[in-house]
């Protein structure tokens, strides 16, 4: 091949690589615990979210393990397809945390499950947004940077509707 048609091909590979969104930025260890922890916590939230929604007595906190199940499921699916495309192999279970926290809150009933759950959700969610803004302001990759800054809403969201919920049960 000429000199001038590999530096078109390299030039070609190049734009059609931009143009299907990958990014030029390489991930580095923190971008891929980033995607880890947020891999696991959305796990978690499904999991004790449905736990809520079975076992809440306050209708609040029904409605918001109900909500957390929508909102992380998608949350967790467009992480999918981003750790697909870096290579990055996410837990197929929730991690020792997430059983962990599971037993605990499968343990109690009525106004007790309510309470705990709720203090739970507001920790982990004030835990979550500062751990969003920061991968969304000085995260290394493109990719992983946008996906938190898109996800950091809805997080914020959660956590006031968290708060919200926690006073209802106090």
């Amino acid at each position: 091949m000429r000199r001038i048609d590999c530096l078109s091909l390299a030039s070609f590979v190049l734009l059609a690589a931009s143009g299907f969104g990958f990014s030029a930025t390489a991930a580095t260890p923190a971008d891929d615990d980033f995607v880890m922890k947020a891999a696991n916590g959305g796990k978690m939230e499904v999991e004790l979210g449905r736990l809520a929604a079975k076992k809440a007595r306050n209708g609040a906190v029904k409605s918001f393990g109900r909500r957390m199940v929508v909102d992380h499921t998608k949350a967790g699916n467009k992480l999918k397809i981003l750790a697909s495309r870096k290579h990055i192999t996410l837990p197929s279970d929730m991690d020792a945390e997430g059983h962990e926290a599971m037993q605990r809150l499968s343990a109690l009933s009525g106004s007790e499950f309510d309470r705990a759950y709720m203090e739970m959700m507001v920790s982990d969610h004030e835990k979550d947004v500062a751990e969003f803004e920061t991968e969304s302001k000085s995260g290394s990759d493109a990719d992983v940077k946008a996906f938190a800054a898109r996800t950091l809403p809805t997080l914020r969201v959660h956590l006031r509707l968290a708060r919200a919920a926690a006073q209802k049960v106090k």
